[in-house]
Protein backbone atom coordinates (compact mmCIF):
# COMPACT_ATOMS: atom_id res chain seq x y z
CA UNK A 1 0.00 0.00 0.00
CA UNK A 2 1.32 3.58 -0.65
CA UNK A 3 1.58 6.74 1.40
CA UNK A 4 -0.89 8.08 -0.86
CA UNK A 5 -3.07 5.47 -0.35
CA UNK A 6 -2.73 4.78 3.66
CA UNK A 7 -3.28 8.58 4.31
CA UNK A 8 -6.33 9.13 1.99
CA UNK A 9 -4.38 11.50 0.07
CA UNK A 10 -5.17 11.82 -3.73
CA UNK A 11 -1.80 11.21 -6.09
CA UNK A 12 -0.38 13.97 -7.47
CA UNK A 13 1.65 14.78 -10.44
CA UNK A 14 5.22 16.31 -10.36
CA UNK A 15 4.44 19.03 -12.76
CA UNK A 16 1.04 20.18 -10.82
CA UNK A 17 3.35 19.63 -7.49
CA UNK A 18 5.84 21.85 -8.67
CA UNK A 19 3.02 24.18 -10.45
CA UNK A 20 4.11 28.02 -10.38
CA UNK A 21 7.35 27.41 -8.89
CA UNK A 22 10.02 29.77 -10.06
CA UNK A 23 13.01 29.28 -10.43
CA UNK A 24 16.07 30.95 -7.70
CA UNK A 25 18.08 33.35 -8.53
CA UNK A 26 21.88 32.07 -8.68
CA UNK A 27 23.48 33.13 -5.57
CA UNK A 28 26.60 35.78 -6.24
CA UNK A 29 29.28 36.34 -3.72
CA UNK A 30 31.08 40.17 -3.29
CA UNK A 31 34.79 39.36 -2.87
CA UNK A 32 38.06 41.45 -3.43
CA UNK A 33 41.35 40.99 -4.55
CA UNK A 34 44.19 41.99 -2.34
CA UNK A 35 46.48 42.16 -5.43
CA UNK A 36 44.70 44.77 -7.55
CA UNK A 37 42.48 46.02 -5.37
CA UNK A 38 39.32 45.11 -7.83
CA UNK A 39 35.89 44.38 -6.19
CA UNK A 40 33.65 42.19 -8.19
CA UNK A 41 31.03 39.66 -7.64
CA UNK A 42 31.24 35.72 -8.33
CA UNK A 43 28.68 32.89 -8.99
CA UNK A 44 29.69 30.09 -6.45
CA UNK A 45 31.10 28.04 -9.53
CA UNK A 46 34.35 30.38 -9.26
CA UNK A 47 34.89 29.94 -5.45
CA UNK A 48 36.30 26.70 -4.03
CA UNK A 49 36.44 25.65 0.13
CA UNK A 50 38.66 23.91 1.58
CA UNK A 51 37.66 23.10 4.70
CA UNK A 52 41.03 21.55 7.03
CA UNK A 53 41.05 20.56 11.29
CA UNK A 54 41.66 24.19 11.95
CA UNK A 55 40.85 27.73 11.32
CA UNK A 56 44.20 27.76 10.48
CA UNK A 57 43.77 25.35 7.24
CA UNK A 58 40.28 26.40 6.16
CA UNK A 59 39.93 28.67 3.49
CA UNK A 60 38.29 30.01 -0.08
CA UNK A 61 39.90 30.52 -3.29
CA UNK A 62 39.06 31.84 -6.38
CA UNK A 63 41.12 33.60 -9.31
CA UNK A 64 40.73 36.75 -9.83
CA UNK A 65 38.74 38.12 -12.62
CA UNK A 66 40.29 41.43 -13.27
CA UNK A 67 43.93 40.31 -13.11
CA UNK A 68 44.24 37.07 -12.88
CA UNK A 69 45.79 36.47 -9.37
CA UNK A 70 45.08 33.26 -7.41
CA UNK A 71 43.44 34.32 -4.17
CA UNK A 72 43.26 32.38 -1.26
CA UNK A 73 41.32 33.94 1.86
CA UNK A 74 40.85 32.23 5.58
CA UNK A 75 37.17 31.79 5.92
CA UNK A 76 36.43 31.17 9.41
CA UNK A 77 32.22 29.49 10.69
CA UNK A 78 29.99 32.61 9.05
CA UNK A 79 31.88 31.85 5.95
CA UNK A 80 31.57 28.26 5.67
CA UNK A 81 28.14 28.73 6.58
CA UNK A 82 27.65 31.46 3.42
CA UNK A 83 29.51 29.51 0.89
CA UNK A 84 28.58 25.90 1.45
CA UNK A 85 24.28 27.40 2.12
CA UNK A 86 25.10 28.87 -2.11
CA UNK A 87 26.42 26.11 -3.22
CA UNK A 88 30.38 26.71 -3.39
CA UNK A 89 32.05 23.09 -3.98
CA UNK A 90 33.68 21.99 -0.96
CA UNK A 91 37.05 20.09 -0.22
CA UNK A 92 37.33 18.50 3.31
CA UNK A 93 40.98 18.15 4.13
CA UNK A 94 42.00 15.15 6.04
CA UNK A 95 44.83 15.58 8.55
CA UNK A 96 47.50 12.58 9.02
Amino acid sequence: MSESTASGARGISVASAFAGMRSAAPVRFRAGCPDCRGAFELAASALRLAIGASSRTTFYSFTCPDCGAAVRKPAGERIVELLTGGGVRTLRLHSP
